[in-house]
C-alpha cells in the first residue's frame, strides 16, 4: 500500500491527462504487433515504429494491436493522436497501479485488468496491468512486459478456430478477458494445494517458519481478492450493454464469464477463511505443544518436591537423629525417596495425566 501511495504521489500537482510512468522501470525495446483479421483472412506483423498501424485503422476487419512495454511515453501519445482516444485513458494505461475498472467514452470502452503469474518457482503470485481500448473495429492491449496468457486466442485467429474469425471486437474483448480469468483457476488450483499441504503439516510440527509461509498465503489471498473483486461489476456494464459496441449477440458470453468471475471470488473467499482458521490452528498447535512441555515439568517437579523435603530433612545437622546413627540409614533414606517417586508416577499414571 505504501509502495502504491508513493507512485501515485509522482503525479500530483499535474494536469489531468499528463502522461507519468508509474510502474517498474525497463530498458528494452517496446514490442508492437498486429493482427488484422475477418472471416476469410488474417495478416499478423511485428511492426517497428507504431506509425505502420495506421493502414489498418480504418480497414473493415477486426484489428487487434498489441503494445508490450509502457515506458516509451512517446509510443502511448502517438496510439493516443491515431485512434482520437481520451487524455483519461492514456494517463490510466502508463499508471500501473490502476484498480480493475471499465470506463465508457461513447466512442471507445476502456478496461483495466490484472493478469496474474506464477513465480517460476510456484511459491507466489505476480500481478501484471492489462489495459484493453475497445473501438469500432479495433482492440488496442498495453502490457507491461513481453509474455501473456493469450497465446491460445491468437492460435484461434490464426487457423480460424471457433467463433472469433466470425465475430468483432466485442468478441475479442470476450476472449481475451476470458484467458485472463481462465488463468485465475490455474492459479487457484496451485494455490489451494499449497494450502492443503500446509494444513496437513501445520497441526503436527507448528514451526515459526511456518507462521511466515502463511502470512506469505494471506498476502497472496489479497492480491487474488483485489485482482478478482472489481471484475463483477466490469463485466456486468459489459453483459448490460451499456455501450452500444457491445452486441447483443455477445451477451451471452459475457455473462457466462460473469459466472467464471463469480466462481472465482467464491474459491477466493474460502480460500481466505482456509487461511484464517490456519492461523487459529497454529496458534491452538502451538499452545497445546506448550502445554505438553509444561505437564512435564511439572511431573517432575511434583516428584521431586517430596524429595527434596526428605534430602532437606537428613541435611540438618542437629545432634539428636536416631536414623544418623543406623547402620542402613544411607539405603534407607534412598530406597524411601526411590518408594515416594514410584507412587507418584503411578498415582500420575492412573489419573491418565501422562
Amino acid at each position: 500500500m505504501t509502495k502504491h501511495l508513493r507512485a501515485l504521489s509522482k503525479a500530483s500537482g499535474l494536469a489531468p491527462g499528463t502522461l507519468v510512468h508509474v510502474g517498474e522501470r525497463r530498458s528494452e525495446k517496446v514490442r508492437i504487433t498486429v493482427i488484422d483479421y475477418d472471416e476469410k483472412n488474417v495478416v499478423e506483423k511485428t511492426l517497428d515504429k507504431i506509425e505502420d498501424s495506421l493502414p489498418f485503422k480504418d480497414a473493415p476487419t477486426v484489428t487487434w494491436l498489441n503494445i508490450d512495454g509502457l515506458h516509451d511515453l512517446t509510443i502511448v501519445e502517438k496510439v493516443g493522436e491515431m485512434f482520437s482516444l481520451h487524455p483519461l485513458i492514456l494517463e490510466d494505461v502508463v499508471n500501473t497501479t490502476q484498480r480493475p475498472k471499465l470506463e465508457d467514452y461513447d466512442s471507445c470502452v476502456f478496461v483495466v485488468m490484472k493478469m496474474l503469474y506464477d513465480t517460476a518457482h510456484g511459491d507466489s503470485v505476480i500481478a501484471e496491468q492489462v489495459s484493453m481500448i475497445m473501438g469500432k473495429g479495433f482492440v488496442i492491449t498495453f502490457q507491461e512486459q513481453e509474455g501473456d496468457v493469450f497465446e491460445m486466442v491468437r492460435t484461434r485467429i490464426r487457423q480460424g478456430k471457433g467463433r472469433i474469425r466470425k465475430k468483432g471486437a466485442d468478441y475479442l474483448v470476450f476472449s481475451l478477458m476470458d484467458s485472463i480469468v481462465d488463468k485465475y483457476f490455474s492459479i487457484l488450483e496451485t494455490f489451494g494445494e499449497s494450502i492443503e499441504e500446509m494444513e496437513e503439516t501445520l497441526a503436527k510440527d507448528p514451526t515459526p517458519d511456518k507462521l511466515k509461509l502463511i502470512n506469505r498465503m494471506k498476502r497472496e489471498a489479497m492480491t487474488l481478492r483485489r485482482s478478482v473483486w472489481p471484475l463483477r461489476e466490469i463485466i456486468s456494464g459489459l453483459q448490460r450493454q451499456e455501450s452500444s459496441l457491445v452486441k447483443k449477440e455477445s451477451v451471452p458470453y459475457f455473462r457466462d464469464l460473469y459466472d467464471h468471475t463469480i466462481q472465482v471470488m467464491d474459491t477466493i473467499e474460502s480460500y481466505r477463511d482456509m487461511i484464517s482458521g490456519m492461523l487459529d490452528i497454529y496458534m491452538s498447535s502451538l499452545s497445546n505443544k506448550m502445554n505438553e512441555v509444561m505437564k512435564v515439568l511439572t511431573i517432575f517437579a511434583a516428584i521431586f518436591i517430596p524429595l527434596t523435603f526428605i534430602a532437606g530433612v537428613y541435611g540438618m545437622n542437629f545432634e539428636y537423629m536416631p536414623e544418623l546413627k543406623w547402620h542402613y540409614a544411607y539405603f534407607g533414606v534412598l530406597a524411601l525417596m526411590l518408594a515416594v517417586a514410584l507412587t507418584m508416577l503411578g498415582f500420575f499414571k492412573k489419573q491418565k495425566w501422562f
